[in-house]
C-alpha cells in the first residue's frame, strides 16, 4: 500500500513538471514572434503557421489589382505580417488544447456515477492550466493596446470622398492584426472561466458527496433486524476470515525465507527498542528534575517538547519499521495491510497521546507541568485521554479488519456504532468526574472561594462535551452511525490540533518573546549589533509573536477543516488567487500588489528622509543661503519625494491620473465643508514657503505672542517664545493675520533708553554723556550713530530718550541692559541723577520758611510735656482725677465705636 501510494505521488509530481515545463514553453512565445526562439508545438506543426501567410492578403485583396498590373506592394505586408501571424497562431494552437482538455475534464464529472478518484484527477492540473491561460492573456494585453493604438494614428474612414489605396490597406492590416489579438484573447478569457467553472464543479460535488455520506442514515442500533442480520452474517465473516488466516499462512510459508524471516525480525527488534527506550529512556533524557521546585517557563517548555518528542518519535518509528517490513517482504496479503496499518497506528497515537499528556500535565512532576491545572484535574486528564485513544485504535483497527474479510454491512454498521457509543461512554464519564468537585462546593455554605487545586475545568468547555456525548451517543441510536463515527473522530482530530497549538503559541511567546525581551545573550548581540533599542527590540518581539499566532492559528484552522471535505488544493488555490489577484467587477484586488505597493511608499518614504537629512546636515549648510531658504528647500524637497512615491505606489498599483481624478472629484465636496480648514492651512503653508514673508530664526509678533519661528510646515508654524514655550500658529492665521516681522529686511535691532536728569543741571552735556556710553559699546552701530532726543522739560526733571542701533535684534535686551548701567553710572558720577536717600524725597519750596519755623516750635514744647508726663506720674493722675470728666468720656466713647461696629456686624 506504501509503495502504491509513492508511486502515485511520484505520477502526480511528474504530472506537475510537465505542466510546468508546458508553462514555460509558453512563456518564450514572445521570443517566437522576434525570431529568437521557436517553441516545440511551432516545430512539431509547421502545417498550420504557414497557411496564415496565404490567407492573409485577404484583407487587402481589394488594392491588390493596380493599373500596371503589378503584385509587388500587396506582397510585402504579407511578409512583414508573417512572424506575428505565426505567433498568433501557435498561441492559438495551445489554446484549442487547453480547450480540448477543459472539456474532456468537464465531460468526466458530469455522469451519474463519479467517484472520488474521477474528482480527484479531474481536478488535479487545473491550476496549472489556469496559470497557463493567465500568461498568455497578460502576454497578449500589451500586444493588443499596441494594434489599437497604431490604429487609431491612422484615423477613421473618411466619410466623403476617397483615400489612397496604401493608407486603405493599412487600415485593413492593422484591423484584421487587432481582431485577431483580440479574439486570440477573448479565447483565453472564456477558457479560464471555463476552468473555474470546472473548479467550482468539483468543490460542489465533493461537498455533495461528503455531506450525502455522512448523513446517510443505516440502520439503528436499537433495532432488532439489525442485530439479527449481524447474527446471521457472523458466521460467513467467520469463515472469510479463516480462509484469511490461512492465506496469510500460506503466503508466510511461499515468501518466508531467511533474508525475509532476518528483516521482519530485525524491524520487530527495532520497534522493541524503540518503544521500550521511549517507556524507560526517554524519561530520563527529558531532564525534568523532580527535585526542582520552581524552574523557569522557558525550562518548562523546553522539557515539554523534550518529552513529548522523546515519547512520539521512537514510537511512530517503531511502529513503521514493522509495517515496511511486511510490506517489503510480502509475508502478508495485501488486504491485511490496512490492518497492520491500522493497528501499528493505533500503537503511535497511543504513545502520542501519552506523551502529549505526560508534557503538558507531568502527573508526577507538577512542577514542570506547563498546562495550568490541578493535580487532580491532571491525573484525570490523562486518564481519559489514554481510554478514548485505546477505544478509538479497537475501533478503527476493527473497521479496518472488516474492510479486510469483506464483512457484511450489519457487521460494520454495528462496530462502528458500538466503538462510537463507547468512546461518547468515556467522555461521559470523564466529564462527570471533573464535576465532582463543583457539587460538594455547592453543598457548603458561606460563599466560594477558588483555589488553585479545584481539579475542574471550565464551565463553557465542560458544557460542550456533555453536548458532544449528547450527539454522538444520540447518532447512533436513531440510525446515522456515519456521522456519529465522524464526530468523534473530528472531535480527537481537533482536540490534538487545539492542545499542540497552544503548546507551540506559549513555546512562540516564551522563546521567541522572551529571548528579545528580556536581558537574554540573543537580545544583547542584537543590541550591539544593530544599535537597536531596548524599546525596538521590545516592538519587534510583540509583532513577531503576533505574526507566529496568525500563522498557527491559520495551519490550525485549515488542518482543523481538512476532514469535513475541504480539500487543500481548493484552499491553496484561493490563497494563491486572493495573493495574486482577484477580480471584484473590473476592479482587481491582489494582496501581494498592494504589499509591494506599500513596500515601494515605505522605500521613497525612507529615500525621501534620507535626502532631507544630507541637505539639511551637509549640502545646504555649506551654502551662503540663510536658515529661512534653507528650510523651505528642505521643507519642499520632503513634499515632493513623498509624492513622487505615493505616485509610483499607486502607478504600481494600477490608479492612474485619472482614476485620481475621478477620487479627488468624489472628495471635492467633503474638502468643502469638512475639510475647509486643513486646505486653507495647506495652501496657506504653500504660499509661506514659495512667498517667505517670515522664514526660520525671524523674530515675529503674533497677537500676545512674540518669539522666533522654529519650523514651517504646510499645515502650520512653530514660534519659540522667550520663556522657552512652543507656540503652534496655523497658517492660515500669517496669511490672513496681521504678523510683525522684526527682522523682514534686516537684522539690525533699535534700543530705546528713557533718561531724566535733574533740571538745574545743563542739557547738551547730558546728551554729549549719553552719546560717548552708546558709541563706546561694541555691539551699537556706528552708522547710523546713536542719539539723544530731548522729549520733555518738565519739572523737576528733564526728559531724554538715548536710540542706539544694535547688530542684530537678538541682542537688543543685552544693549538695552549694557546701556542702562553704562548711562546710569556716568550720570551719577557727574552728579546729573539726584542721589539715592531720604534727603531726595523732600521737596525745597520758597516762602514757607515762618511756616517751617512755627512747626519746629509746636515739635519742641509737645516734646517738653511728655517729658514732664513721664517723669511725675502721680501728679498726672491727680491731675487727670480734678480735671473735667468729658474730656475723658469723649476719649472712651470714640475708643468704645470701633469695638460697638464690630459686634453690629457680626450680629
Amino acid at each position: 500500500m506504501l509503495r502504491r501510494s509513492l508511486l502515485t505521488r511520484l505520477r502526480h509530481t511528474m504530472r506537475g513538471t510537465a505542466l510546468i515545463a508546458t508553462l514555460a514553453a509558453t512563456a518564450l512565445l514572445p521570443n517566437t514572434a522576434t525570431g529568437q526562439g521557436s517553441p516545440p508545438a511551432a516545430q512539431a506543426q509547421p502545417q498550420a503557421p504557414a497557411q496564415q501567410p496565404a490567407a492573409q492578403p485577404k484583407a487587402g485583396a481589394a488594392p491588390q489589382a493596380p493599373a500596371n498590373g503589378q503584385p509587388a506592394p500587396a506582397a510585402k505586408p504579407a511578409v512583414a505580417k508573417a512572424p506575428v501571424s505565426e505567433a498568433l497562431q501557435t498561441i492559438r494552437d495551445r489554446l484549442e488544447t487547453i480547450k480540448a482538455d477543459l472539456e474532456a475534464r468537464e465531460k468526466s464529472i458530469t455522469g451519474q456515477n463519479v467517484g472520488a478518484g474521477d474528482l480527484t484527477r479531474a481536478r488535479d492540473g487545473l491550476d496549472g492550466l489556469a496559470d497557463r491561460l493567465r500568461a498568455v492573456i497578460d502576454l497578449l494585453t500589451p500586444r493588443l493596446e499596441a494594434a489599437r493604438e497604431r490604429l487609431a494614428q491612422i484615423g477613421p474612414k473618411p466619410k466623403e470622398g476617397e483615400e489612397g489605396e496604401d493608407v486603405a490597406r493599412e487600415r485593413a492590416e492593422r484591423e484584421q492584426a487587432v481582431n485577431d489579438i483580440d479574439g486570440t484573447q477573448r479565447l483565453a478569457k472564456s477558457l479560464l472561466v471555463q476552468s473555474d467553472q470546472i473548479v467550482d464543479q468539483i468543490a460542489n460535488r465533493r461537498r455533495a458527496a461528503f455531506t450525502r455520506g455522512l448523513l446517510e442514515r443505516s440502520s439503528s442500533l436499537f433495532s432488532p433486524d439489525l442485530w439479527v442480520r449481524v447474527a446471521a452474517d457472523i458466521p460467513r465473516d467467520l469463515s472469510s476470515l479463516r480462509y484469511g488466516l490461512d492465506d496469510t499462512i500460506a503466503l508466510f510459508g511461499r515468501n518466508g525465507s531467511l533474508w525475509n524471516l532476518l528483516v521482519l525480525g530485525l524491524a520487530f527488534g527495532l520497534s522493541f527498542a524503540l518503544y521500550f527506550g521511549r517507556r524507560n529512556i526517554a524519561p530520563a533524557l527529558g531532564r525534568r528534575d523532580p527535585n526542582v521546585t520552581n524552574p523557569s517557563k522557558r525550562a518548562k517548555l523546553l522539557g515539554a517538547w523534550r518529552v513529548l518528542l522523546l515519547g512520539t518519535l521512537p514510537a511512530i518509528a517503531g511502529s513503521y519499521a514493522i509495517y515496511y517490513a511486511l510490506d517489503a517482504t510480502e509475508l502478508l496479503p495485501a488486504r491485511f495491510l490496512p490492518v497492520a496499518s491500522a493497528i501499528l497506528g493505533g500503537i503511535a497515537f497511543i504513545a502520542f497521546v501519552e506523551a502529549t499528556a505526560d508534557a503538558l500535565l507531568a502527573v508526577n512532576k507538577p512542577a514542570w507541568r506547563p498546562a495550568p491545572v490541578s493535580d487532580a484535574a491532571a491525573w484525570r486528564i490523562t486518564t481519559l485521554a489514554v481510554s478514548i485513544a485505546v477505544v478509538i485504535t479497537v475501533s478503527k483497527s476493527l473497521e479496518a479488519l472488516n474492510s479486510s474479510i469483506y464483512a457484511a454491512l450489519p457487521i460494520s454498521i454495528a462496530t462502528r456504532g458500538i466503538g462510537a457509543v463507547a468512546a461518547a461512554l468515556l467522555l461521559a464519564i470523564g466529564l462527570h468526574r471533573f464535576a465532582d468537585t463543583a457539587e460538594k462546593e455547592e453543598e457548603c455554605f458561606g460563599p466560594y472561594v477558588a483555589t488553585e487545586t479545584s481539579p475542574g475545568i471550565g464551565g463553557p468547555l465542560r458544557l460542550l462535551g456533555w453536548v458532544a456525548v449528547a450527539v454522538i451517543a444520540v447518532a447512533p441510536l436513531v440510525g446515522y452511525v456515519a456521522l456519529s463515527a465522524f464526530l468523534v473522530d473530528q472531535l480527537i482530530w481537533t482536540a490534538a490540533i487545539l492542545v499542540l497549538l497552544w503548546l507551540l503559541i506559549v513555546s512562540a511567546d516564551v522563546l521567541i518573546g522572551g529571548s528579545l525581551c528580556e536581558e537574554t545573550r540573543i537580545a544583547t548581540t542584537l543590541q550591539a549589533n544593530t544599535g537597536l533599542r531596548k524599546r525596538s527590540l521590545n516592538q519587534i518581539a510583540v509583532l513577531a509573536t503576533g505574526f507566529a499566532r496568525v500563522v498557527l492559528i491559520a495551519i490550525a484552522a485549515l488542518l482543523a477543516l481538512a476532514p469535513w471535505g475541504l480539500d487543500s488544493t481548493d484552499v491553496f488555490s484561493s490563497v494563491r488567487t486572493a495573493f495574486f489577484g482577484f477580480k471584484v467587477g473590473d476592479v482587481t484586488i491582489s494582496l501581494s500588489a498592494i504589499a509591494f505597493g506599500v513596500g515601494i511608499l515605505v522605500l521613497g518614504v525612507l529615500i525621501t528622509r534620507a535626502v532631507q537629512r544630507w541637505l539639511e546636515n551637509t549640502y545646504l549648510p555649506a551654502t551662503d543661503l540663510d536658515a529661512g531658504l534653507r528650510n523651505s528647500i528642505s521643507t519642499v524637497a520632503g513634499y515632493v519625494g513623498f509624492l513622487l512615491a505615493l505616485a509610483l505606489s499607486f502607478s504600481y498599483l494600477g490608479l492612474s491620473l485619472e482614476k485620481l481624478t475621478i477620487v479627488a472629484g468624489a472628495l471635492s465636496v467633503g474638502i468643502g465643508f469638512g475639510l475647509q480648514s486643513i486646505v486653507n492651512n495647506f495652501v496657506s503653508g504653500l504660499l509661506l514657503l514659495w512667498e517667505r514673508p517670515i522664514r526660520v530664526g525671524d523674530q515675529v509678533l503674533i497677537g500676545d505672542s512674540e518669539g522666533i519661528v522654529r519650523r514651517i510646515s504646510v499645515r502650520s508654524t512653530e514660534i519659540q517664545t522667550f520663556d522657552r514655550s512652543a507656540v503652534i500658529v496655523p497658517n492660515s492665521n500669517l496669511i490672513s493675520g496681521i504678523v510683525k516681522n522684526r527682522v523682514r529686511g534686516d537684522r539690525t535691532g533699535r534700543v530705546i533708553i528713557s533718561v531724566n536728569v535733574l533740571r538745574n543741571q545743563d542739557p547738551v552735556k547730558a546728551a554729549e554723556m549719553m552719546v560717548e556710553c552708546a558709541k563706546a559699546h561694541p555691539d551699537v552701530l556706528k552708522e547710523p550713530p546713536p542719539r539723544v532726543v530731548f522729549k520733555k522739560i518738565g519739572d523737576p526733571f528733564l526728559e531724554f530718550e538715548l536710540i542706539a542701533l544694535v547688530i542684530d535684534v537678538n541682542l537688543g535686551q543685552k544693549v538695552q541692559s549694557d546701556l542702562n548701567f553704562s548711562v546710569f553710572k556716568t550720570l551719577a558720577d557727574a552728579q546729573f541723577i539726584p542721589p539715592m536717600g531720604p534727603a531726595s524725597s523732600f521737596i525745597t519750596v520758597q516762602g514757607l520758611e515762618p511756616v517751617r519755623d512755627a512747626l519746629g516750635q509746636i515739635a519742641s514744647a509737645v516734646g517738653n510735656s511728655a517729658t514732664q508726663v513721664i517723669a511725675s506720674p502721680a501728679a498726672t493722675d491727680s491731675q487727670d482725677e480734678d480735671a473735667d470728666p468729658a474730656p475723658r468720656d469723649a476719649a472712651r466713647r470714640a475708643s468704645q465705636q470701633p469695638q460697638d461696629a464690630a459686634r453690629r456686624r457680626h450680629g
